[in-house]
């Protein structure tokens, strides 16, 4: 089991130059961790409702995918921004989980954070020693 995000050494340095870049302001901080033999994943994920975020398990990919819609009940050109931070969107974070029983795994969301639960992979000795003649 690998819980690598998939980002590595340089990775933001190229994000600038990908077609899609990262909506800045969008992103999941997490945190990965072992205890009592469940593997434990945080993720933050601020300013969105329990009903915005959906979690897929697919051929051991763990999918978190948070969308967050824009309200316009109000005509854009009938106000007068000064400044406009706040961004709208999907962010979507993937991690590699083995094979895991999908029905094993707990969720929990409350004040912003995501809590992701699930009994850790047990590795199984696939090496095998081949006899020399």
């Amino acid at each position: 089991m690998s819980l690598l995000p998939g980002k590595f050494y340089l990775d933001d340095f190229f994000e600038d130059f990908a077609p899609m870049p990262k909506m800045k302001g969008m992103d999941m901080k997490c945190d990965i961790y072992e205890k009592k033999g469940n593997v434990h994943i945080e993720l933050e994920v601020p300013g969105f409702d329990k009903n915005d975020i959906k979690l897929d398990v697919d051929d051991g990919i763990l999918t978190i995918e948070a969308t967050k819609n824009e309200d316009k009940e109000e005509k854009d050109e009938e106000r007068n921004y000064f400044r406009k931070e706040r961004v709208y969107g999907t962010v979507k974070r993937q991690f590699n989980v083995g094979n895991i029983d999908e029905s094993k795994i707990e969720a929990k969301f409350d004040k912003g954070l995501l809590k992701i639960t699930f009994p850790k992979e047990e590795k199984k000795e696939t090496k095998k020693f081949i006899e020399i003649k």
